[in-house]
């Protein structure tokens, strides 16, 4: 019988093979609110993902960005998956995307698996465990100042209409730090924090999906997490600022700066 992470792994690398025959083809694209797109190959990444999860450990439940409701009653365990995060980069054939499976327990993720098909990256995590890219151990990196930092972010789907959409915080960050990166899939920015590619990222509105497996690879590479207002992380509200530790309390001075 496979484990939870061979059952995750395998339903990712099948997810993965889907997404990454369909990039930059003929796509059918809709908006499920403004900005905010989907895909067929979601659906059927999805479908897939959650069918192999499902033969794998038929009474685990799933909780999947697509469909947003349990296919059972939440016992103790349940699959958190983004079938395709960086939707957006997919569409337009930007080749920053990821398929993302965390295994949630007791209200604590113990498991995380982000692959993103054409960079070729497998990132991994257990509880305890460390966190590997492609089978090889990873850690956050040891920048020390702020002012030597690459940092990552995002805005939410909400920009265009809400003064609360990150503008600020990013206008003020982006003069303090090597440079500011917008990739559009927190999932692999998370991941990127990881394996040192980038020293810290934040963002403003997220969903359980986009954070629970790339969070747990972060803290697994010795990295730290937390909200935005530097409160304890939860996958349930809406908001996180990661780093490689040493930066997190001056990043979060900066995103908590009033002018």
């Amino acid at each position: 019988m496979p484990t939870k992470m061979d059952a995750a792994i395998k339903a990712a690398l099948q997810a993965g093979e889907l997404i990454k025959n369909r990039f930059r083809t003929d796509l059918e694209i809709r908006e499920k609110s403004p900005s905010n797109l989907v895909t067929e190959v979601d659906l059927q990444s999805e479908k897939l993902i959650l069918a192999s999860l499902k033969s794998a450990f038929p009474d685990i439940p799933s909780l999947s960005e697509e469909t947003e409701l349990l296919t059972e009653e939440f016992q103790s365990e349940r699959w958190i998956i983004d079938p395709l995060d960086g939707t957006t980069n997919f569409a337009h054939g930007y080749p920053f995307f990821a398929v993302s499976i965390a295994l949630e327990k007791d209200n604590q993720v113990v498991l995380g698996v982000v692959y993103a098909p054409i960079l070729n990256q497998l990132f991994t995590a257990e509880q305890g465990l460390g966190a590997y890219l492609n089978n090889e151990p990873i850690q956050v990196s040891k920048t020390r100042l702020l002012g030597k930092a690459l940092l990552g972010s995002g805005f939410p789907y909400y920009a265009w209409s809400h003064s609360d959409n990150n503008s600020r915080q990013w206008t003020r960050l982006i003069r303090k730090v090597v440079s500011l990166r917008c990739d559009g899939a927190a999932a692999l920015d998370l991941c990127n924090v990881a394996a040192g590619s980038l020293d810290g990222f934040w963002e403003l509105d997220l969903e359980p999906w986009d954070l629970a497996a790339g969070a747990l690879i972060l803290k697994e590479a010795g990295g730290k997490v937390t909200l935005v207002d530097g409160s304890p992380f939860s996958l349930y509200q809406r908001s996180v600022l990661a780093s490689n530790t040493i930066l997190h309390d001056e990043i979060l001075g900066e995103l908590l700066f009033e002018e």
